[in-house]
Parts: structure tokens; sequence; C-alpha cells
């Protein structure tokens, strides 16, 4: 239709969020988003349900865990749903990750211009609570962006690295050199607020990753440097 906007398409890999962020989460992304793709990894609680109350949402349930076994089969199988539902743009985030409220007005232009074809994030750990995040070391979110958000060509062919770990959030060939934009809108990730989510994603990461970034998780506080979260201005738009 002419003068339409083009069609903007989440996609997020869920399992037993339903008592962490992702009623937040999906209230957020359903202001600037026209569907949310979800692939429910085996969830054991409500996750399943709670997502469905989201009018915007399309829901894909597995019995049980890709993610336990091998990510890359999880995030294939997540993107073949994303892209059968005709995406112009997708948006990669997961459960625990929440845009600035300023994404909801300035994501049109994201999308609407013909200069560039992905969009970067800086992406804030929060560490403990809602009020800090890390800084120190490889988490410092002001030396790097997170590539989230690109425009699908369904001419291309996309593939993914076959890794049971870190095999990223989207395809190669939109990680490669294309144009992009590096966005000042901030990217919250609440994935490290709590003690037992920490301890929960050390003890698995670990099974297939021996970095320093990943032992930097159990750091003692006196080598862990926070800085306190500044809320965004709300413009009258």
């Amino acid at each position: 239709m002419p003068g339409s906007l083009p069609k903007l398409t989440a996609m997020m890999l869920v399992r037993n969020e339903a008592d962490r962020y992702l009623t937040e989460v999906l209230s957020e992304l359903s202001k600037f988003v026209d569907e949310i793709i979800i692939l429910d990894d085996g969830s054991t609680d409500h996750t399943p349900d709670l997502c469905l109350s989201f009018p915007k949402v399309r829901l894909y349930r597995e019995t049980e865990s890709l993610m336990a076994k091998d990510e890359s089969t999880a995030r294939i199988r997540l993107w073949d749903y994303t892209v059968n539902r005709g995406p112009e743009w997708i948006l990669a985030i997961d459960a625990d990750e929440v845009f600035e409220k300023r994404m909801a007005h300035e994501v049109i232009g994201l999308i609407s211009q013909d200069e560039f074809d992905a969009v970067e994030f800086r992406l804030f750990d929060f560490w403990g609570d809602r009020q800090h995040y890390r800084v120190d070391g490889a988490w410092d979110p002001w030396v790097k962006r997170v590539r989230m958000l690109f425009r699908y060509n369904p001419r291309q062919t996309y593939s993914w690295p076959r890794r049971k770990l870190h095999c990223g959030r989207i395809p190669l060939e939109a990680r490669g050199p294309i144009p992009v934009y590096q966005s000042d809108i901030r990217v919250k990730h609440y994935g490290w607020v709590r003690t037992q989510d920490i301890q929960r994603k050390y003890l698995h990461y670990k099974e297939f990753d021996d970095s320093d970034h990943l032992k930097s998780v159990l750091d003692s506080p006196d080598k862990i440097q926070l800085e306190t979260w500044i809320p965004e201005k709300v413009l009258p738009f």
C-alpha cells in the first residue's frame, strides 16, 4: 500500500520467563512492532499463556529445550518461523531486554529510510539491581554496540554458524559489511540482575565456554565497576 510503513517483526526465544521480565518486554515491544514471533523452548511454567495474552504474539512451541543441546538449532527454527511471516525489518531481542521508551517514537525513522540496512545499539548489563550497570572489562557498553535490527531481504540466502553456544542472535549475512547505523538509543539488559540468574547462567555457559569474560561473571565485588543509570528525558512528541 502506498505510504504504508515497512513491517517490523520482532523475534525472540523464551524458556521459563513468566516470573522474570517478559511482561515488561512484551508490553514495550507491542508499542512499536507489528508482530512478535516467539519460540517457546520447552517452558515448564506459564510462559506460553503469558505470551498468548499479547495480541501481537505468534507463538511456536517445543516440548523439550533445544537451547540446552544446541543453540544454533533453536535460532534457525525461530528464524524460519519469522521469515515465513513476511517481515521487512527484523528485530532480534531477548526476553530480558528493554529499549528506552524513545524507541517507540524513533523506530519509524530507522525503518523508513534507504541509506542503511542494519542498526546497532548499546546494551547495558544491569548488575545486582535495576539502577546500576557494569562497565569493567568486556562489560563496558560505551566501547561496543550490538546489531539487533536489520532489513530482511527475501532474495538473500541466510545462514547460521553451527555452534552449541554463542551462535549469535542474527544470521551471518546480517552481521557482514552492510550499511549500518549506530543508534544512541540504549537497551537495558536485566539478565544479570538477580543472584540466582547469575549462578544459573554461569553454570550453563561454563559447559561450553572457558573465556575470561565468562570467568568475570564470578568476580568479587571489589573488581566489579558499576555506573548509575540515568533515565532518558521523554520528549513531548
